[in-house]
């Protein structure tokens, strides 16, 4: 386990009161054909409730999991632990089979929690396309996510919010939304990203937090060695996409440079039905950009 991880594991040891309910973890392992250069699914540990049917090649020899929970959601007291590790010169893509939900929360349970550990091997790529996270009335959610990527690796990772079930009218009803992630390159922290929303006590429509919009998202694009003039190019490309996707008022995009080797994109939306595509485009566009070659969308399954 990295450092990054032990130090999440602490924050989120920290954050815990009250009852558990469900402790999983889920390790996946991927490593490389050298005979035809396919990235496979190379050993895997899964507790319930989160599971992998298996993973699916893609015609570029990519690797395709969904993350399943069989719950339906994450319950409160419910404990979730991830590492997925990326084998040297591999090439993975995961996404998920919808929405993950975050359900009420009982007072006699602790938070619910979820730590993330990715490990991305030399020259590796991994694309983590998720759908949206949405928090139920009253849910109480913490996560922590550290990335480590080596030479050459590279990575595509976003993550969307929703303010609820907004088909029910059900919006910023949640108590308590956390989420930190760290991302680090070649030892070196390159991003952290902090969000904290507590809408009971907290006006989540102040211009410090989401303004008017009801959705946020975050983009990361991350290639580890890529010369200075290729990520001024792919921003300066990027830039022109996201003012093409821009309409003030209903949703704004914006995308500036990390310290070192990537790139961050963010959104803020009114309405969730604009976010995924615009995520769509920004990765086909970035791809292209950074490797030559097109992204291609997750079939989805059941």
């Amino acid at each position: 386990m990295t450092a990054t991880a032990k130090e999440a594991l602490r924050e989120i040891d920290l954050g815990i009161s009250g009852q558990s309910r469900v402790p999983a973890s889920m390790r996946l392992d991927f490593s490389r054909d050298a005979a035809t250069g396919s990235t496979f699914l190379a050993g895997s540990y899964q507790e319930p409730p989160l599971k992998v049917v298996r993973a699916f090649s893609l015609e570029d020899g990519t690797a395709l999991v969904h993350l399943h929970n069989v719950s339906g959601g994450l319950l409160g007291g419910d404990h979730l632990a991830l590492q997925i590790n990326i084998g040297c010169r591999t090439s993975v893509q995961v996404t998920t089979t919808g929405a993950t939900r975050i359900y009420h929360h009982r007072p006699e349970f602790s938070l619910t929690t979820q730590c993330n550990e990715v490990v991305v091997g030399e020259g590796a790529l991994l694309e983590y396309v998720p759908d949206a996270v949405i928090p139920f009335a009253g849910a109480r959610f913490l996560q922590r996510t550290s990335i480590d990527l080596a030479d050459g690796a590279g990575m595509f990772w976003w993550e969307i919010l929703a303010p609820g079930r907004e088909a029910r009218g059900e919006l910023f009803e949640y108590e308590h939304f956390e989420m930190k992630t760290r991302v680090a390159a070649l030892g070196r922290r390159i991003a952290t990203e902090n969000i904290c929303l507590r809408p009971a006590d907290q006006d989540v429509s102040s211009l410090a937090r989401l303004g008017p919009y009801r959705y946020a998202a975050t983009f990361y694009m991350c290639r580890v060695g890529l010369e200075a003039s290729a990520w001024r190019a792919c921003e300066d490309h990027l830039r022109e996409v996201t003012s093409s996707l821009t309409r003030t008022g209903e949703i704004l995009w914006g995308v500036s440079s990390l310290v070192a080797h990537g790139l961050v994109v963010r959104c803020l939306s009114r309405r969730g039905r604009e976010v995924l595509p615009g995520l769509h485009t920004l990765w086909r566009r970035a791809k292209l950009q950074l490797y030559g070659r097109e992204a291609i969308p997750p079939r989805k399954v059941n």
